[in-house]
């Protein structure tokens, strides 16, 4: 490939600096004939200079701090705004690009003008087991993002034009409470503006990690949720969409122990999708048939989620 685009990669980080090691070890590593640089950005910790040592010809390491909102979000956003390339891609600091993936993916988005972002599989590994994520899409439309979240489409296989990012469907949203779920939003204004690539090879290690809920999280989470239903009203024509997404708000409800809210919320599930199971994994975690924390790791061992 000759006039290869360059290529920024924003890391953002916060106490894992093992991790984030090897994060950035991957992207350097990447066969991409264009320059690439690696942004790091420091949110809440204090940044560590060495790591621009492991910079070699044609791959750059910045290291620079979070200067907007504290969190994810903000992160992104000051490593989004710092970057220099054409095209910048995300990864996050527990996360690894596998060989191959950069290439692919520049290639992918010469060969589509129109496309402003394409996204690839995931290999998850969660305690001790690895398994595949793939979408069976060449191309995903906001339809289908409305129906389902696709967890293949992880913010670390994210890579979009840097105008598209800027100045077309925009930045990571600063506002969502808590930030949870701000990858998903940012996917859903993505393919507001165009269809996403997909490409079907799992080209990102994704670490999930085992995490302690507790009831101020769920809270959080079930606010989120219900932001985004009212910031997308695209959910009512796709009422198996709506019910996933009220299917978390009442299972989420019923980790936090609040039963009548489960039980409200997955009433309101069950009229949108008689089918949708996060209705019934809510209301047995809201009657104490099942703990929600047991029921969160049977779907990580499968490479699942909530």
């Amino acid at each position: 490939m000759t006039g290869a685009p360059p290529v920024s990669v924003v890391v953002p980080t916060r106490d894992r600096p093992e991790l984030l090691r090897r994060a950035v070890g991957a992207v350097v590593a990447q066969a991409h004939p264009g320059p690439v640089e690696v942004v790091v950005v420091y949110d809440r910790s204090e940044p560590d200079g060495s790591l621009v040592e492991l910079s070699r010809p044609g791959r750059r390491v910045r290291v620079i701090r979070n200067e907007r909102t504290p969190g994810l979000a903000g992160a992104r956003n000051s490593g989004a705004l710092a970057a220099e390339g054409e095209l910048i891609a995300f990864c996050d600091d527990d996360d690894e690009w596998l060989p191959g993936k950069l290439d692919a993916q520049v290639a992918a988005l010469a060969a589509a003008p129109e496309a402003e972002f394409v996204s690839c599989g995931i290999r998850v590994s969660y305690d001790g087991r690895m398994v595949d994520r793939v979408l069976a899409k060449d191309r995903v439309t906001l339809a289908d993002l409305l129906r389902d979240r696709l967890t293949e489409l992880h913010p670390s296989t994210f890579l979009m034009r840097a105008s598209a990012l800027r100045d077309g469907f925009g930045l990571v949203d600063e506002e969502i409470p808590g930030s949870y779920a701000e990858d998903y939003e940012f996917l859903l204004r993505a393919a507001r503006s165009a269809p996403l690539i997909n490409l079907r090879t799992p080209y990102a290690l994704v670490r999930w990690h085992r995490r302690s809920y507790f009831a101020a999280r769920w809270d959080t989470i079930s606010t989120a949720l219900q932001w985004l239903l009212d910031r997308y009203p695209e959910f009512r024509g796709q009422p198996a969409g709506e019910a996933r997404v009220t299917g978390q708000i009442a299972f989420a409800r019923a980790a936090s122990g609040d039963r009548r809210e489960a039980v409200r919320w997955a009433s309101r599930t069950i009229r949108r999708n008689p089918r949708e199971p996060r209705a019934y994994l809510a209301l047995a975690v809201a009657g104490r048939v099942v703990r929600a924390d047991a029921v969160l790791r049977t779907l990580h061992r499968r490479g699942r989620g909530i």
